[in-house]
Protein backbone atom coordinates (compact mmCIF):
# COMPACT_ATOMS: atom_id res chain seq x y z
CA UNK A 1 0.00 0.00 0.00
CA UNK A 2 1.37 3.45 -1.01
CA UNK A 3 2.30 5.73 1.97
CA UNK A 4 -0.68 8.15 2.71
CA UNK A 5 0.15 12.29 2.33
CA UNK A 6 0.09 14.43 5.14
CA UNK A 7 -1.97 17.21 4.87
CA UNK A 8 -2.70 19.71 8.09
CA UNK A 9 -6.22 20.87 8.16
CA UNK A 10 -6.94 24.30 9.71
CA UNK A 11 -10.59 24.36 11.14
CA UNK A 12 -11.30 26.00 14.41
CA UNK A 13 -15.05 24.21 14.82
CA UNK A 14 -14.91 20.78 15.28
CA UNK A 15 -15.86 18.07 17.95
CA UNK A 16 -16.75 17.83 20.72
CA UNK A 17 -18.68 21.05 19.28
CA UNK A 18 -22.32 19.85 18.26
CA UNK A 19 -24.15 21.49 15.20
CA UNK A 20 -23.80 21.43 11.70
CA UNK A 21 -20.85 23.60 11.15
CA UNK A 22 -18.89 20.66 12.14
CA UNK A 23 -20.10 18.00 10.09
CA UNK A 24 -18.75 19.14 6.79
CA UNK A 25 -15.09 19.07 8.12
CA UNK A 26 -15.64 15.70 9.67
CA UNK A 27 -16.85 13.90 7.62
CA UNK A 28 -13.64 15.67 4.80
CA UNK A 29 -11.25 13.38 7.38
CA UNK A 30 -13.74 10.54 8.28
CA UNK A 31 -12.94 10.13 4.36
CA UNK A 32 -9.33 10.79 3.18
CA UNK A 33 -7.59 8.10 4.10
CA UNK A 34 -8.95 5.89 1.91
CA UNK A 35 -7.72 8.03 -0.91
CA UNK A 36 -4.16 8.29 0.13
CA UNK A 37 -4.39 11.32 2.41
CA UNK A 38 -3.34 11.20 6.28
CA UNK A 39 -4.92 14.75 7.87
CA UNK A 40 -3.58 16.24 10.84
CA UNK A 41 -6.34 18.89 12.04
CA UNK A 42 -5.32 21.79 13.76
CA UNK A 43 -8.21 22.84 16.20
CA UNK A 44 -9.47 24.69 19.51
CA UNK A 45 -9.09 22.82 23.18
CA UNK A 46 -12.48 22.05 24.12
CA UNK A 47 -14.31 25.22 24.78
CA UNK A 48 -17.96 26.76 25.51
CA UNK A 49 -20.35 26.16 22.94
CA UNK A 50 -24.15 25.53 22.04
CA UNK A 51 -24.16 22.37 22.13
CA UNK A 52 -21.34 19.58 22.99
CA UNK A 53 -21.45 15.85 20.80
CA UNK A 54 -18.52 13.27 21.55
CA UNK A 55 -20.08 10.94 19.62
CA UNK A 56 -18.85 12.35 16.60
CA UNK A 57 -15.30 11.81 17.81
CA UNK A 58 -16.30 8.18 17.56
CA UNK A 59 -16.72 8.35 13.60
CA UNK A 60 -13.10 8.73 13.31
CA UNK A 61 -11.43 7.51 16.39
CA UNK A 62 -9.70 4.40 14.39
CA UNK A 63 -8.89 6.33 11.32
CA UNK A 64 -5.54 7.61 10.04
CA UNK A 65 -5.97 11.08 11.78
CA UNK A 66 -4.47 13.00 14.43
CA UNK A 67 -5.86 15.77 16.36
CA UNK A 68 -4.05 18.29 17.84
CA UNK A 69 -5.55 21.23 20.00
CA UNK A 70 -4.42 24.60 20.73
CA UNK A 71 -5.87 27.33 23.22
CA UNK A 72 -7.64 30.10 22.43
CA UNK A 73 -8.36 33.33 24.22
CA UNK A 74 -11.44 34.18 22.38
CA UNK A 75 -15.03 34.79 24.12
CA UNK A 76 -15.95 31.28 23.79
CA UNK A 77 -12.87 30.72 26.14
CA UNK A 78 -14.51 32.49 28.92
CA UNK A 79 -17.46 29.68 28.96
CA UNK A 80 -14.95 26.55 28.46
CA UNK A 81 -15.42 25.10 32.11
CA UNK A 82 -19.72 25.36 31.54
CA UNK A 83 -18.96 23.77 27.91
CA UNK A 84 -22.62 24.12 26.91
CA UNK A 85 -23.73 27.79 26.92
CA UNK A 86 -27.42 28.63 26.79
CA UNK A 87 -28.70 29.54 22.76
CA UNK A 88 -29.17 33.45 23.34
CA UNK A 89 -32.61 35.17 22.05
CA UNK A 90 -32.00 36.54 18.86
CA UNK A 91 -32.35 40.51 20.28
CA UNK A 92 -28.78 39.59 22.43
CA UNK A 93 -27.06 37.43 19.22
CA UNK A 94 -27.50 40.74 16.95
CA UNK A 95 -26.20 42.66 19.76
CA UNK A 96 -23.26 40.57 20.82
CA UNK A 97 -22.48 39.80 17.07
CA UNK A 98 -22.61 43.64 16.47
CA UNK A 99 -19.85 44.25 19.16
CA UNK A 100 -18.20 41.43 18.56
CA UNK A 101 -17.66 42.56 14.86
CA UNK A 102 -16.87 46.66 16.02
CA UNK A 103 -13.81 44.99 17.60
CA UNK A 104 -12.87 42.02 15.96
CA UNK A 105 -11.43 41.78 12.38
CA UNK A 106 -12.24 39.44 10.82
CA UNK A 107 -14.10 38.37 13.53
CA UNK A 108 -13.18 37.14 17.53
CA UNK A 109 -11.27 34.33 16.99
CA UNK A 110 -8.25 36.40 15.72
CA UNK A 111 -7.25 35.70 19.52
CA UNK A 112 -6.69 32.11 18.42
CA UNK A 113 -4.76 33.00 15.64
CA UNK A 114 -0.80 33.40 16.82
CA UNK A 115 -1.07 30.24 19.15
CA UNK A 116 -2.49 28.12 16.91
CA UNK A 117 0.50 29.49 14.27
CA UNK A 118 2.93 28.57 16.76
CA UNK A 119 1.64 25.00 17.09
CA UNK A 120 1.47 24.85 13.35
CA UNK A 121 5.27 25.96 12.80
CA UNK A 122 6.42 23.12 15.04
CA UNK A 123 3.80 20.54 13.49
CA UNK A 124 5.66 21.50 9.82
CA UNK A 125 9.35 20.65 11.69
CA UNK A 126 7.55 16.94 12.47
CA UNK A 127 5.98 16.13 9.60
CA UNK A 128 6.12 17.32 5.54
CA UNK A 129 2.93 18.04 5.12
CA UNK A 130 1.88 18.63 0.81
CA UNK A 131 -1.01 20.85 1.57
CA UNK A 132 -2.39 22.90 4.02
CA UNK A 133 -6.33 22.96 3.73
CA UNK A 134 -8.36 25.74 5.76
CA UNK A 135 -12.10 26.27 6.37
CA UNK A 136 -14.34 28.86 7.31
CA UNK A 137 -16.09 30.40 9.27
CA UNK A 138 -13.80 31.97 11.32
CA UNK A 139 -11.97 33.43 8.57
CA UNK A 140 -9.18 33.62 11.23
CA UNK A 141 -8.61 30.03 9.97
CA UNK A 142 -7.85 31.37 6.48
CA UNK A 143 -5.40 33.80 8.29
CA UNK A 144 -3.77 31.43 9.83
CA UNK A 145 -3.86 29.34 6.66
CA UNK A 146 -2.33 31.97 4.31
CA UNK A 147 0.31 32.52 6.90
CA UNK A 148 1.69 28.91 6.79
CA UNK A 149 1.51 29.19 2.87
CA UNK A 150 3.87 31.85 3.15
CA UNK A 151 6.12 30.41 4.94
CA UNK A 152 6.41 27.07 3.87
CA UNK A 153 5.64 27.50 0.27
CA UNK A 154 3.08 24.63 0.13
CA UNK A 155 0.28 24.62 -1.83
CA UNK A 156 -3.42 26.37 0.24
CA UNK A 157 -6.15 25.22 -0.64
CA UNK A 158 -8.88 27.57 1.15
CA UNK A 159 -13.10 26.01 2.16
CA UNK A 160 -15.64 28.98 2.21
CA UNK A 161 -18.48 27.32 4.12
CA UNK A 162 -20.33 30.70 3.82
CA UNK A 163 -19.69 33.78 2.21
CA UNK A 164 -17.06 36.48 4.03
CA UNK A 165 -18.28 39.94 2.46
CA UNK A 166 -21.66 38.82 2.19
CA UNK A 167 -22.63 36.52 5.11
CA UNK A 168 -26.04 37.51 6.49
CA UNK A 169 -24.43 37.25 10.33
CA UNK A 170 -21.91 39.79 9.93
CA UNK A 171 -21.87 43.33 10.64
CA UNK A 172 -19.43 46.34 9.46
CA UNK A 173 -19.98 49.25 11.76
CA UNK A 174 -18.14 51.46 9.24
CA UNK A 175 -17.08 51.37 6.08
CA UNK A 176 -13.65 50.81 7.13
CA UNK A 177 -14.60 47.65 9.31
CA UNK A 178 -16.18 46.46 5.13
CA UNK A 179 -12.62 47.66 3.68
CA UNK A 180 -10.46 46.11 6.35
CA UNK A 181 -12.14 42.53 5.56
CA UNK A 182 -12.01 42.85 1.94
CA UNK A 183 -8.62 43.80 2.32
CA UNK A 184 -7.83 40.29 4.05
CA UNK A 185 -9.85 38.29 1.97
CA UNK A 186 -8.29 39.96 -1.24
CA UNK A 187 -4.73 38.69 0.34
CA UNK A 188 -5.34 35.39 1.25
CA UNK A 189 -7.50 34.62 -2.38
CA UNK A 190 -4.28 36.14 -4.07
CA UNK A 191 -2.12 33.59 -2.90
CA UNK A 192 -4.48 30.40 -2.06
CA UNK A 193 -4.10 27.62 -4.88
CA UNK A 194 -7.55 26.90 -5.20
CA UNK A 195 -11.13 27.82 -3.97
CA UNK A 196 -14.00 26.23 -3.22
CA UNK A 197 -17.39 27.40 -2.26
CA UNK A 198 -20.54 25.26 -1.20
CA UNK A 199 -22.89 26.75 -3.74
CA UNK A 200 -22.60 28.62 -6.99
CA UNK A 201 -23.88 31.93 -5.22
CA UNK A 202 -20.91 32.04 -3.04
CA UNK A 203 -18.82 31.56 -6.39
CA UNK A 204 -20.55 34.53 -8.11
CA UNK A 205 -20.20 36.99 -5.22
CA UNK A 206 -16.06 36.53 -4.95
CA UNK A 207 -16.07 36.90 -8.65
CA UNK A 208 -17.97 39.99 -8.59
CA UNK A 209 -15.99 41.29 -6.04
CA UNK A 210 -12.04 40.18 -6.85
CA UNK A 211 -11.32 40.51 -10.27
CA UNK A 212 -8.20 39.24 -9.87
CA UNK A 213 -10.19 35.59 -10.22
CA UNK A 214 -11.28 33.40 -12.93
CA UNK A 215 -13.99 31.69 -12.87
CA UNK A 216 -11.66 28.64 -12.86
CA UNK A 217 -9.59 29.42 -9.63
CA UNK A 218 -12.83 28.40 -7.69
CA UNK A 219 -14.64 25.20 -7.49
CA UNK A 220 -18.15 24.62 -6.46
CA UNK A 221 -18.16 21.46 -3.92
CA UNK A 222 -21.03 21.19 -2.79
CA UNK A 223 -22.51 19.71 1.50
CA UNK A 224 -23.30 16.32 1.46
CA UNK A 225 -24.43 13.66 3.71
CA UNK A 226 -23.16 10.19 4.83
CA UNK A 227 -24.55 7.31 4.02
CA UNK A 228 -23.30 5.30 6.89
CA UNK A 229 -24.98 7.66 9.12
CA UNK A 230 -28.53 6.62 7.62
CA UNK A 231 -30.02 2.87 7.58
CA UNK A 232 -30.85 1.09 4.41
CA UNK A 233 -34.72 0.99 5.14
CA UNK A 234 -35.52 4.75 5.67
CA UNK A 235 -39.30 3.51 5.45
CA UNK A 236 -41.72 5.65 7.99
CA UNK A 237 -43.31 3.68 10.55
CA UNK A 238 -47.12 3.98 10.21
CA UNK A 239 -48.60 6.55 12.16
CA UNK A 240 -52.25 8.62 11.87
CA UNK A 241 -50.31 11.52 12.04
CA UNK A 242 -48.54 13.70 9.62
CA UNK A 243 -45.21 13.89 11.03
CA UNK A 244 -42.96 17.45 10.06
CA UNK A 245 -39.41 17.82 11.80
CA UNK A 246 -37.02 19.99 11.26
CA UNK A 247 -33.31 19.93 12.37
CA UNK A 248 -31.06 22.81 13.77
CA UNK A 249 -31.00 26.01 15.29
CA UNK A 250 -33.60 28.92 14.40
CA UNK A 251 -31.56 32.27 14.12
CA UNK A 252 -31.50 35.54 12.40
CA UNK A 253 -33.63 35.12 9.73
CA UNK A 254 -34.26 31.24 10.15
CA UNK A 255 -37.37 31.01 11.83
CA UNK A 256 -40.45 29.14 12.34
CA UNK A 257 -42.83 32.30 12.17
CA UNK A 258 -44.42 31.54 8.69
CA UNK A 259 -44.59 27.64 9.50
CA UNK A 260 -46.55 28.57 12.95
CA UNK A 261 -49.09 30.67 11.39
CA UNK A 262 -49.47 28.60 8.45
CA UNK A 263 -50.77 25.94 11.11
CA UNK A 264 -52.75 28.01 12.81
CA UNK A 265 -54.72 29.38 9.93
CA UNK A 266 -54.71 25.82 8.39
CA UNK A 267 -56.76 24.61 11.89
CA UNK A 268 -59.23 27.34 11.37
CA UNK A 269 -60.24 26.06 8.76
CA UNK A 270 -59.86 22.50 9.27
CA UNK A 271 -60.05 21.97 13.06
CA UNK A 272 -59.73 18.42 12.90
CA UNK A 273 -56.26 18.25 11.21
CA UNK A 274 -55.24 19.79 14.49
CA UNK A 275 -55.48 16.11 15.56
CA UNK A 276 -53.62 15.07 12.61
CA UNK A 277 -50.59 17.00 12.46
CA UNK A 278 -47.14 16.92 14.50
CA UNK A 279 -44.40 18.87 14.35
CA UNK A 280 -40.99 18.61 16.09
CA UNK A 281 -38.17 20.99 16.45
CA UNK A 282 -35.02 18.78 16.89
CA UNK A 283 -31.96 21.16 18.27
CA UNK A 284 -30.59 24.13 20.42
CA UNK A 285 -34.35 25.88 21.35
CA UNK A 286 -35.28 29.40 21.95
CA UNK A 287 -37.59 30.87 24.74
CA UNK A 288 -39.11 33.51 22.09
CA UNK A 289 -39.58 30.29 19.63
CA UNK A 290 -41.37 28.26 22.69
CA UNK A 291 -43.35 31.22 23.19
CA UNK A 292 -44.55 32.12 20.04
CA UNK A 293 -46.32 28.23 20.01
CA UNK A 294 -47.78 28.97 23.49
CA UNK A 295 -49.15 32.52 22.17
CA UNK A 296 -50.67 30.43 19.16
CA UNK A 297 -51.73 27.78 21.54
CA UNK A 298 -49.93 24.87 19.25
CA UNK A 299 -48.70 23.03 22.15
CA UNK A 300 -50.47 19.92 21.32
CA UNK A 301 -49.20 19.87 18.00
CA UNK A 302 -45.48 21.12 18.40
CA UNK A 303 -42.86 19.62 20.51
CA UNK A 304 -39.15 21.17 21.42
CA UNK A 305 -36.87 18.14 21.54
CA UNK A 306 -33.70 20.07 22.56
CA UNK A 307 -30.08 18.95 21.15
CA UNK A 308 -29.27 15.68 20.83
CA UNK A 309 -26.56 13.33 19.02
CA UNK A 310 -26.21 13.85 15.31
CA UNK A 311 -27.12 9.97 14.93
CA UNK A 312 -30.22 10.34 17.04
CA UNK A 313 -31.33 13.20 14.83
CA UNK A 314 -30.64 11.45 12.08
CA UNK A 315 -32.85 8.25 13.11
CA UNK A 316 -35.78 11.37 13.99
CA UNK A 317 -35.47 12.59 10.55
CA UNK A 318 -36.06 9.14 8.72
CA UNK A 319 -38.63 7.90 11.06
CA UNK A 320 -40.55 11.68 9.85
CA UNK A 321 -42.64 11.78 7.23
CA UNK A 322 -41.74 15.44 5.79
CA UNK A 323 -39.15 17.64 6.60
CA UNK A 324 -38.75 21.81 7.28
CA UNK A 325 -36.35 23.94 6.17
CA UNK A 326 -36.66 27.98 6.95
CA UNK A 327 -34.10 29.88 5.38
CA UNK A 328 -34.06 33.83 4.17
CA UNK A 329 -30.93 34.34 1.88
CA UNK A 330 -29.36 32.79 -0.80
CA UNK A 331 -26.12 32.19 0.34
CA UNK A 332 -25.58 30.05 2.61
CA UNK A 333 -26.16 25.94 2.33
CA UNK A 334 -27.35 24.19 5.19
CA UNK A 335 -26.22 20.85 5.90
CA UNK A 336 -29.02 19.96 7.22
CA UNK A 337 -30.91 19.86 3.88
CA UNK A 338 -28.68 17.33 2.36
CA UNK A 339 -29.03 15.35 5.42
CA UNK A 340 -32.74 15.38 4.21
CA UNK A 341 -31.87 14.20 1.30
CA UNK A 342 -30.21 11.81 2.54
CA UNK A 343 -33.52 10.56 4.67
CA UNK A 344 -35.07 10.25 1.31
CA UNK A 345 -37.88 12.46 2.63
CA UNK A 346 -40.01 15.62 1.20
CA UNK A 347 -38.84 18.75 1.92
CA UNK A 348 -41.41 21.55 3.22
CA UNK A 349 -39.05 24.49 2.49
CA UNK A 350 -39.77 28.00 3.55
CA UNK A 351 -36.93 30.07 1.29
CA UNK A 352 -36.41 32.90 -0.91
CA UNK A 353 -35.59 32.31 -4.96
CA UNK A 354 -32.13 31.30 -5.60
CA UNK A 355 -29.95 28.24 -5.77
CA UNK A 356 -31.45 26.33 -2.74
CA UNK A 357 -35.02 27.27 -3.99
CA UNK A 358 -34.17 25.40 -7.61
CA UNK A 359 -31.63 22.41 -5.75
CA UNK A 360 -34.55 21.36 -3.41
CA UNK A 361 -37.29 21.75 -6.81
CA UNK A 362 -34.59 19.14 -8.49
CA UNK A 363 -34.90 17.22 -5.95
CA UNK A 364 -38.61 16.17 -7.44
CA UNK A 365 -39.83 16.07 -3.32
CA UNK A 366 -39.76 20.02 -2.64
CA UNK A 367 -42.88 21.77 -1.64
CA UNK A 368 -41.67 25.24 -1.90
CA UNK A 369 -43.18 28.39 0.32
CA UNK A 370 -41.75 31.89 0.25
CA UNK A 371 -40.63 33.87 3.09
CA UNK A 372 -43.93 35.19 4.98
CA UNK A 373 -46.46 33.54 2.57
CA UNK A 374 -48.51 32.42 5.38
CA UNK A 375 -51.84 31.85 2.91
CA UNK A 376 -49.26 29.51 1.01
CA UNK A 377 -47.64 27.62 4.02
CA UNK A 378 -51.61 27.04 4.91
CA UNK A 379 -51.97 25.97 1.84
CA UNK A 380 -49.01 23.54 1.33
CA UNK A 381 -49.81 21.94 4.97
CA UNK A 382 -53.34 21.49 3.61
CA UNK A 383 -51.91 19.55 0.27
CA UNK A 384 -49.45 17.39 2.52
CA UNK A 385 -52.28 16.40 4.43
CA UNK A 386 -54.02 15.06 1.99
CA UNK A 387 -50.94 13.32 0.12
CA UNK A 388 -49.91 11.57 3.75
CA UNK A 389 -53.64 10.05 4.28
CA UNK A 390 -53.51 8.83 0.32
CA UNK A 391 -50.26 7.65 0.41
CA UNK A 392 -48.71 9.69 -2.37
CA UNK A 393 -45.87 11.49 -0.68
CA UNK A 394 -43.26 12.06 -3.27
CA UNK A 395 -39.67 10.88 -2.97
CA UNK A 396 -36.60 12.64 -3.97
CA UNK A 397 -34.88 11.09 -7.25
CA UNK A 398 -32.33 8.37 -6.03
CA UNK A 399 -29.69 9.50 -8.51
CA UNK A 400 -30.16 12.83 -7.74
CA UNK A 401 -29.86 11.64 -3.98
CA UNK A 402 -26.21 10.47 -5.07
CA UNK A 403 -24.57 13.63 -5.96
CA UNK A 404 -24.27 14.30 -2.51
CA UNK A 405 -22.42 11.16 -1.45
CA UNK A 406 -19.69 12.41 1.22
CA UNK A 407 -17.56 9.63 -0.19
CA UNK A 408 -18.06 10.66 -3.52
CA UNK A 409 -17.26 14.60 -2.38
CA UNK A 410 -14.45 13.31 -0.86
CA UNK A 411 -13.16 11.62 -3.40
CA UNK A 412 -13.51 15.08 -5.58
CA UNK A 413 -11.95 16.94 -2.59
CA UNK A 414 -8.92 14.29 -2.81
CA UNK A 415 -8.40 14.65 -6.98
CA UNK A 416 -8.60 18.81 -6.20
CA UNK A 417 -5.93 18.64 -3.49
CA UNK A 418 -3.62 16.20 -6.74
CA UNK A 419 -4.30 18.95 -8.88
CA UNK A 420 -3.44 21.30 -6.16
CA UNK A 421 0.44 19.51 -6.25
CA UNK A 422 1.25 19.88 -9.70
CA UNK A 423 -0.11 23.87 -9.96
CA UNK A 424 2.28 26.34 -11.39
Amino acid sequence: MNELRNILVIAYYFPPMGMSGVQRTLKFLKYLPQFGWKPTVLTVTPTGYFAQDESLLDEIKDKEIDIVRVGSLDPNWLFRKKGTVEMPSEFVRKIFQFGSDSVFIPDNKILWKNKALNVARELFQQKKFELVFATAPPWTDFLIGHELQKEFNVPLIIDYRDSWLNNPFKYYPTPLHRYLNFRLEKKVLKKATKILTTNRRVKELILKKHHHLSYQDIVILSQGFDPEDFPSDVSTPFSEKLKITHAGVFYGGRKPHTLLRGLQKLFVSHPKLNEKISVEFIGKEREEDKKLVEKMQLQNVVSFSGYVSHRECVQRLCTSDVLFLSVDNDTQSPGKVYEYLGARKPILANVPDGYLKQMIEDSGAGFIVAPNDIEGMSNTLFRLHQQFETSILPLPSEEYIMKFDRTRLTGELSRIFGFSLHAD
